[in-house]
C-alpha cells in the first residue's frame, strides 16, 4: 500500500462520519481515528509489521472513554429532548451573515421549523426541528465543525 492510498483511505474516513477504522494486511496495520476525543484533529497511526508477527493473532484492548458532564447536569438535561447533527460539516445558526438567527434560545419550534444550517461539501443543509416545544440550550456555536449525531439544541418538550 503506498502514500497514494494510504492518504484516500484518510480522506474516505474523514467524509464517512466513522470515528475510528481500523485496516490490517498481509505486513501493514493502519488505525485512522477522526475526531479523537473531541478534539478536532485526525489521527493517523501506520504501523509495518514484521512478517513473524503478522500471523500471530492480534488483540486490542480499547480504554473507556470518561464521562464529559457531572452526573447533575446528566439528571438536568436528561428532561429534554436532543436534537443531533444528521451529517458532518459546519454548523450556521443564520441562513447569511447579515439575516438574523433560525432560533434563539427560549424561542418555540414545531416540527419542520428550520433550526441552524449544516454545510457539507459546498452544499447547505436545513435542520428541521421533529419535535415542538422550548429552545432550552444551543450546544454549538456559529460557524463551528459538527460530527454526526453530535447534540446541536436542547429542547423543553412541554
Amino acid at each position: 500500500m503506498d502514500i497514494k492510498e494510504i492518504q484516500n483511505l484518510i480522506k474516505f474516513v474523514a467524509k464517512s462520519g466513522a470515528t475510528e477504522v481500523k485496516l490490517e494486511m498481509d505486513d501493514i496495520k493502519i488505525t485512522i481515528r477522526t475526531g479523537a476525543l473531541n478534539s478536532g484533529q485526525e489521527t493517523t497511526i501506520v504501523q509495518q509489521i514484521p512478517m513473524a508477527q503478522a500471523a500471530a493473532p492480534q488483540v486490542q484492548v480499547e480504554a473507556p472513554i470518561a464521562k464529559k458532564e457531572a452526573d447533575d447536569d446528566d439528571d438536568e438535561d436528561s428532561k429534554y429532548i436532543t436534537i443531533k447533527s444528521p451529517i458532518i460539516g459546519t454548523f450556521y445558526r443564520k441562513p447569511s451573515p447579515d439575516k438574523p438567527s433560525f432560533v434563539e434560545v427560549g424561542a418555540m419550534v414545531n416540527p419542520g421549523d428550520v433550526l441552524c444550517v449544516i454545510e457539507a461539501m459546498k452544499l447547505f443543509n436545513d435542520i428541521e426541528s421533529e419535535v415542538s416545544g422550548k429552545i432550552v440550550k444551543i450546544l454549538i456555536d456559529d460557524s463551528s465543525p459538527v460530527e454526526f449525531d453530535q447534540p446541536l439544541f436542547l429542547v423543553d418538550p412541554s
